[in-house]
């Protein structure tokens, strides 16, 4: 296959859901784990659950770069942007993410702060040329998919001289947060996390290959399949899943093939490896402190960190005691077990980050599966 429809063709989707009951044990039960957000967003959107078994279940993971930021890390952009009157630029969907005292960007843009959407880190660098007299501010967010961008656009801006633009440097990494959920399968606040194996995610792993996902499998025993975001793929990936447990197998396998190599993209890597290093800590939501899981910028290009630029110290800030999106990253409850879900906390009002991004699985919910609730 090579066009997108053929990745969605129903009457396919129909054949693999069989197989997928045909390789399925009826006497056991599978849990998977797809961590990507846009795994989530095509589980939903297209159905996946509806088709398979009633005991495959798929569980939501911490895959949305959006969701799994936490809120003193947005907290820290909007002084930037209220106190310091830096001008601001971040994706679209940082605008939306709850902080503390009632803000978001976008709230906080309302209130006059110089905020401004961007499509790509080079956006905010020809911002700065363009505005010699203004301090320009990147809130660099996102896994492995996203730093290459920002560590283009910091090597860029040394090239060019500037000495009016920075980052807010919150690029994470997935194999901590991986590490972190198979170390600790039972969090005391939420409860247990059963998982047989993991969807791999499909753009990260373009970046950084399949390599690093081999030392789950070899050391907790899980297998993983990367799978493409299509309908077909995951549904692909989820039989591949059930035959390695079946089989007593646990290796990584690539149904992405078409996009991901074992090595990854080393260009990409030697590009980022030039310009970050590893933070020996790093707060996500949901998941808490995780050692060496994020990065920041090397002293070489210290002139370009907005942390060390302004006084940005970090304070960390507990979420709203009624939102759920800690446990839901971590796949112990799904979006409808929140108590909020769909009337205080709605994509329009999201009073969790769940909620904020399509990948968001509280979003994803929200969009594709809340009237089957009802139902």
């Amino acid at each position: 296959m090579k066009y997108i429809d053929e990745f969605r063709d129903g009457e396919v989707a129909q054949t693999l859901a069989a197989a997928i009951r045909a390789e399925a044990d009826p006497a056991r039960s599978y849990h998977f784990m797809e961590f990507c957000g846009g795994h989530t967003h095509a589980i939903s959107r297209y159905g996946v659950s509806d088709l398979l078994p009633a005991n495959v279940r798929m569980i939501h993971g911490p895959g949305c770069p959006v969701c799994v930021l936490p809120i003193g890390r947005v907290d820290q952009a909007i002084r930037l942007a209220l106190e310091q009157g830096v001008t601001l630029c971040t994706y679209g969907d940082c605008l939306r993410v709850p902080a503390s005292n009632g803000l978001s960007l976008m709230k906080a843009k309302a209130k006059g702060g110089d905020i401004r959407m961007v499509y790509s880190s080079a956006d905010a660098v020809a911002l700065a040329q363009k505005n010699p007299d203004k301090q320009v501010v990147f809130f660099a967010i996102g896994f492995e998919t996203t730093t290459p961008p920002t560590a283009v656009a910091i090597k860029q801006a040394a090239a060019l001289g500037l000495t009016n633009f920075s980052v807010l440097c919150c690029h994470v990494l997935t194999p901590s947060a991986i590490s972190s959920i198979l170390e600790s399968p039972e969090v005391r606040q939420w409860g247990t996390v059963p998982l047989d194996g993991f969807i791999g995610p499909a753009h990260v792993s373009t970046i950084i290959g399949s390599r690093p996902y081999e030392f789950f499998a070899e050391e907790y025993r899980k297998p993983v399949v990367i799978a493409g975001f299509e309908p077909l793929d995951v549904m692909q990936a989820i039989k591949m899943l059930i035959r390695q447990v079946n089989e007593g197998r646990a290796e990584v396998e690539n149904e992405f093939a078409r996009a991901v190599s074992r090595d990854g993209n080393l260009k990409a890597q030697q590009l980022v490896g030039e310009v970050f290093e590893m933070r020996k800590h790093f707060e996500w939501r949901g998941l808490n402190i995780l050692p060496y899981s994020a990065l920041r910028i090397r002293s070489q290009f210290a002139e370009f960190d907005a942390e060390k630029r302004f006084p940005l110290a970090y304070a960390s800030v507990p979420d709203h005691k009624a939102c759920e999106c800690g446990a839901i990253l971590r796949g112990v409850k799904r979006p409808q077990d929140c108590k909020i879900f769909g009337t205080v906390c709605t994509p329009e009002n999201p009073v969790g980050s769940c909620m904020v991004s399509s990948e968001g699985a509280c979003a994803a919910h929200y969009t594709y599966g809340r009237y089957k609730d009802v139902a």
